[in-house]
């Protein structure tokens, strides 16, 4: 029979362990909750689309609306969700078709994400806050493009390989196979078909 040998060390390596695990369950209950409400919407997965194996990425997922929802719920159990709804706010002000709707729409995306007394505020550097400032004056679809280009890259780099990782992709992941009557345990995304 092997000796079992005990330390205060290991001990309190064990408690840790324990905690990690009572943590990780938490935030496991938080994602599968944020999951259940997207769920709830019931999105179709676009007839378009069929899975196969390859490497997923963020453009593609911002390319379609029950991708979209999936990561947006994702970023609300990680609080970041102002990042995606910036994003698509800005794509959504670039299909303006008026000066003055364009004004407009630029002061409410200041308003709501730029501005640092900003319920929604986004984590761009202040040379890109001045910029949005100057270019308000006169908007145009340019207006912001590099901050725009910020959050894109601090998604990319920072939520998306979590996100990869996360119940709430594979849970997509796997409603996908179910549909598509794929073999369980691959890892699956789309392309068009």
């Amino acid at each position: 029979m092997p000796k079992l040998f005990s330390s205060k060390s290991r001990f309190y390596d064990l408690e840790d362990k324990e905690e990690k695990q009572i943590k990780k369950g938490n935030e496991k209950k938080g994602v599968i909750q944020c999951l259940q409400m997207q769920t709830q919407t019931d999105h179709q997965l676009p007839a378009s689309f069929q899975f196969v194996t390859e490497e997923p990425t963020l453009e593609k997922v911002l390319s379609e609306k029950c991708f979209i929802d999936a990561f947006r719920a994702f970023l609300r159990s990680e609080f970041s969700d102002e990042n995606i709804e910036f994003w698509l706010a800005c794509q959504d002000y670039k299909e303006a078709r008026s000066p003055t709707e364009l004004s407009s729409k630029a002061k409410e995306i200041y308003n709501e994400f730029v501005d640092p007394h900003a319920l929604k505020e986004i984590n761009i550097d202040c040379h890109i806050r001045e910029t949005i400032e100057m270019a308000l004056q006169e908007p145009d679809f340019s207006c912001f493009d590099e901050a725009q280009k910020h959050i894109y890259s601090v998604m990319e780099k920072d939520s998306w390989p979590r996100f990869l990782k996360s119940d709430v992709y594979l849970n997509l992941v796997h409603k996908s196979q179910t549909e598509d009557g794929n073999k369980k345990g691959q890892e699956y995304w789309w392309h068009d078909a």
